[in-house]
């Protein structure tokens, strides 16, 4: 494979489009990796037999959602997300319908300010929370939620919603370069929050669309990279923040933007950060991101320390904070010690939002197999919405067996509490339609609604502020 891995001393690729019905075959009877052209491998051979096995269904889910991804993007963009709009645009089935039947059905354009993406019809809120305000503890936690969860949307949704809602600035959206999969698959927008007591930008990562393939075979792709000093990390999750195929993470100052495709996140994002801390000294900036945009918004510090010079000295001094939703295990114990020390040293607040059963955060698994853990402030709430700083999310591995019943009991109470959380909190709490069969699936499906970005808002706006104060940093084991 055309890549440079000298940046790192061991190392584990998949490569899907290499792969052929027998070669996938063997993986599962022989140990031999190097015969293997789909495994790009520092080990010649590998004698755990899980371990095979995890690279044979890797290999597999990312040749399906590569062969599905077409027709995905139809039905479910093309399809599914216009439908629910249509509706939403004619406010009801019923006004789509005599709409219809009038000749005046309104047909939203998909970059207006009216079109929603399938996650966003799941929680149409658009305002902030005005009981939360700068000073509340709870304060950066929610902006970022927010912005995490408008990351789903189109330029034009997000510009609106930043300008005309929040009475912020909005600095742009953007669409980044994956070289890996050799195409723009990566999405984050940035904004900026001031007035006369704080001046903070926010860099929101989008994270998985439902629609979207190439993020799903970021998502499945359990390559990684050891590095020097630091740990194992995962391959997919660098992969989408720009690691370059033939050069790894050079200095930024070597890096020469290819004018035929658009730029790689890590590089442009730091590039924006950098011009616009230099011009204002009280300036601070924030990560954040949901799901997959959440293991974004951790590594892009993580390669920071990677790189030397006083840039990257300046952005790590002024990053406050790295606040995470559902996000997915992104490297070992290793790594997981090394960022806790950074972290420490530049004075970063780190924290990951985990609500109920959420699947995500409990992927990769943490075994001996994959050997991924987390690491950080742990928040974790439950179904009332009642937070614990905790060392680990409870049942730590999605599917483990003695959780299957109390995670269904728990998707049912979630199910009736979604016909009586707007009576306790109020009418912004109301779950729509939509929603409600999203509970209702997780009756099958325990952890996949509780993903959603509904129940991390409603996790930031309710939960407790006494977590946000000042204690030391957890590292999960």
């Amino acid at each position: 494979m055309a890549c440079d891995k000298g940046f790192s001393c061991t190392y584990m690729l998949l490569e899907p489009k290499d792969v052929g019905f027998f070669d996938l075959i063997h993986i599962l009877f022989s140990n031999n990796l190097e015969r293997r052209r789909f495994v790009d491998s520092s080990e010649e051979t590998e004698d755990d037999f899980e371990r095979r096995w995890l690279i044979f269904l890797s290999i597999v889910v990312q040749k399906v959602l590569q062969f599905v991804a077409k027709p995905m993007a139809t039905i479910g963009w093309g399809g599914i997300e216009m439908c629910l709009n249509l509706i939403s645009s004619n406010q009801s089935l019923v006004g789509l319908i005599l709409d219809f039947l009038r000749g005046k059905v309104i047909i939203p354009e998909k970059d207006s300010r009216m079109f929603l993406s399938f996650i966003g019809h799941l929680d149409k809120r658009v305002e902030l929370d005005k009981n939360i305000k700068h000073g509340d503890g709870r304060y950066n936690a929610a902006l970022s939620m927010m912005a995490s969860k408008i990351s789903y949307e189109n330029t034009f949704y997000i510009r609106t919603t930043v300008q005309e809602n929040w009475k912020m600035e909005f600095l742009g959206s953007y669409d980044f370069w994956n070289d890996y999969q050799e195409k723009a698959t990566t999405q984050a927008f940035m904004l900026r929050d001031r007035s006369d007591d704080h001046d903070t930008i926010v860099v929101a990562f989008r994270g998985t669309e439902p629609f979207d393939a190439d993020a799903w075979c970021s998502d499945f792709d359990i390559s990684w990279y050891q590095l020097e000093g630091v740990g194992r990390i995962h391959g997919g999750f660098m992969k989408a923040l720009g690691l370059q195929k033939n050069v790894g993470w050079p200095e930024p100052e070597e890096v020469k933007q290819d004018d035929s495709r658009p730029a790689l996140a890590y590089y442009a994002i730091r590039d924006m950060l950098k011009k616009l801390l230099l011009e204002n000294a009280e300036v601070k900036f924030i990560l954040t991101g949901h799901s997959l945009g959440g293991a974004l918004a951790i590594l892009f510090p993580a390669v920071l320390t990677f790189h030397n010079g006083k840039d990257s000295d300046l952005l790590l001094e002024r990053l406050v904070g790295v606040y995470t939703f559902g996000q997915p295990r992104v490297g070992d114990k290793d790594f997981g010690q090394y960022m806790e020390k950074k972290m420490i040293e530049h004075n970063i607040k780190y924290f990951r939002f985990v609500y109920g059963n959420d699947m995500v955060p409990r992927l990769p698994y943490d075994d001996k197999a994959l050997m991924f853990k987390h690491f950080g402030t742990c928040l974790y709430y439950n179904r009332q919405y009642e937070v614990q700083v905790v060392l680990e999310e409870p049942n730590k591995n999605y599917f483990w067996p003695k959780g299957i019943i109390p995670m269904t009991v728990n998707a049912f109470g979630e199910l009736i509490r979604s016909f009586t959380i707007p009576n306790r909190f109020g009418p912004d709490y109301k779950e729509g339609p939509l929603f409600k069969m999203f509970r209702l699936m997780g009756l099958v499906m325990p952890g996949a609604a509780a993903h959603c970005p509904q129940d991390y808002v409603n996790a930031t706006r309710l939960g407790s502020s006494h977590v946000f104060v000042p204690r030391k940093h957890y590292l999960c084991n």
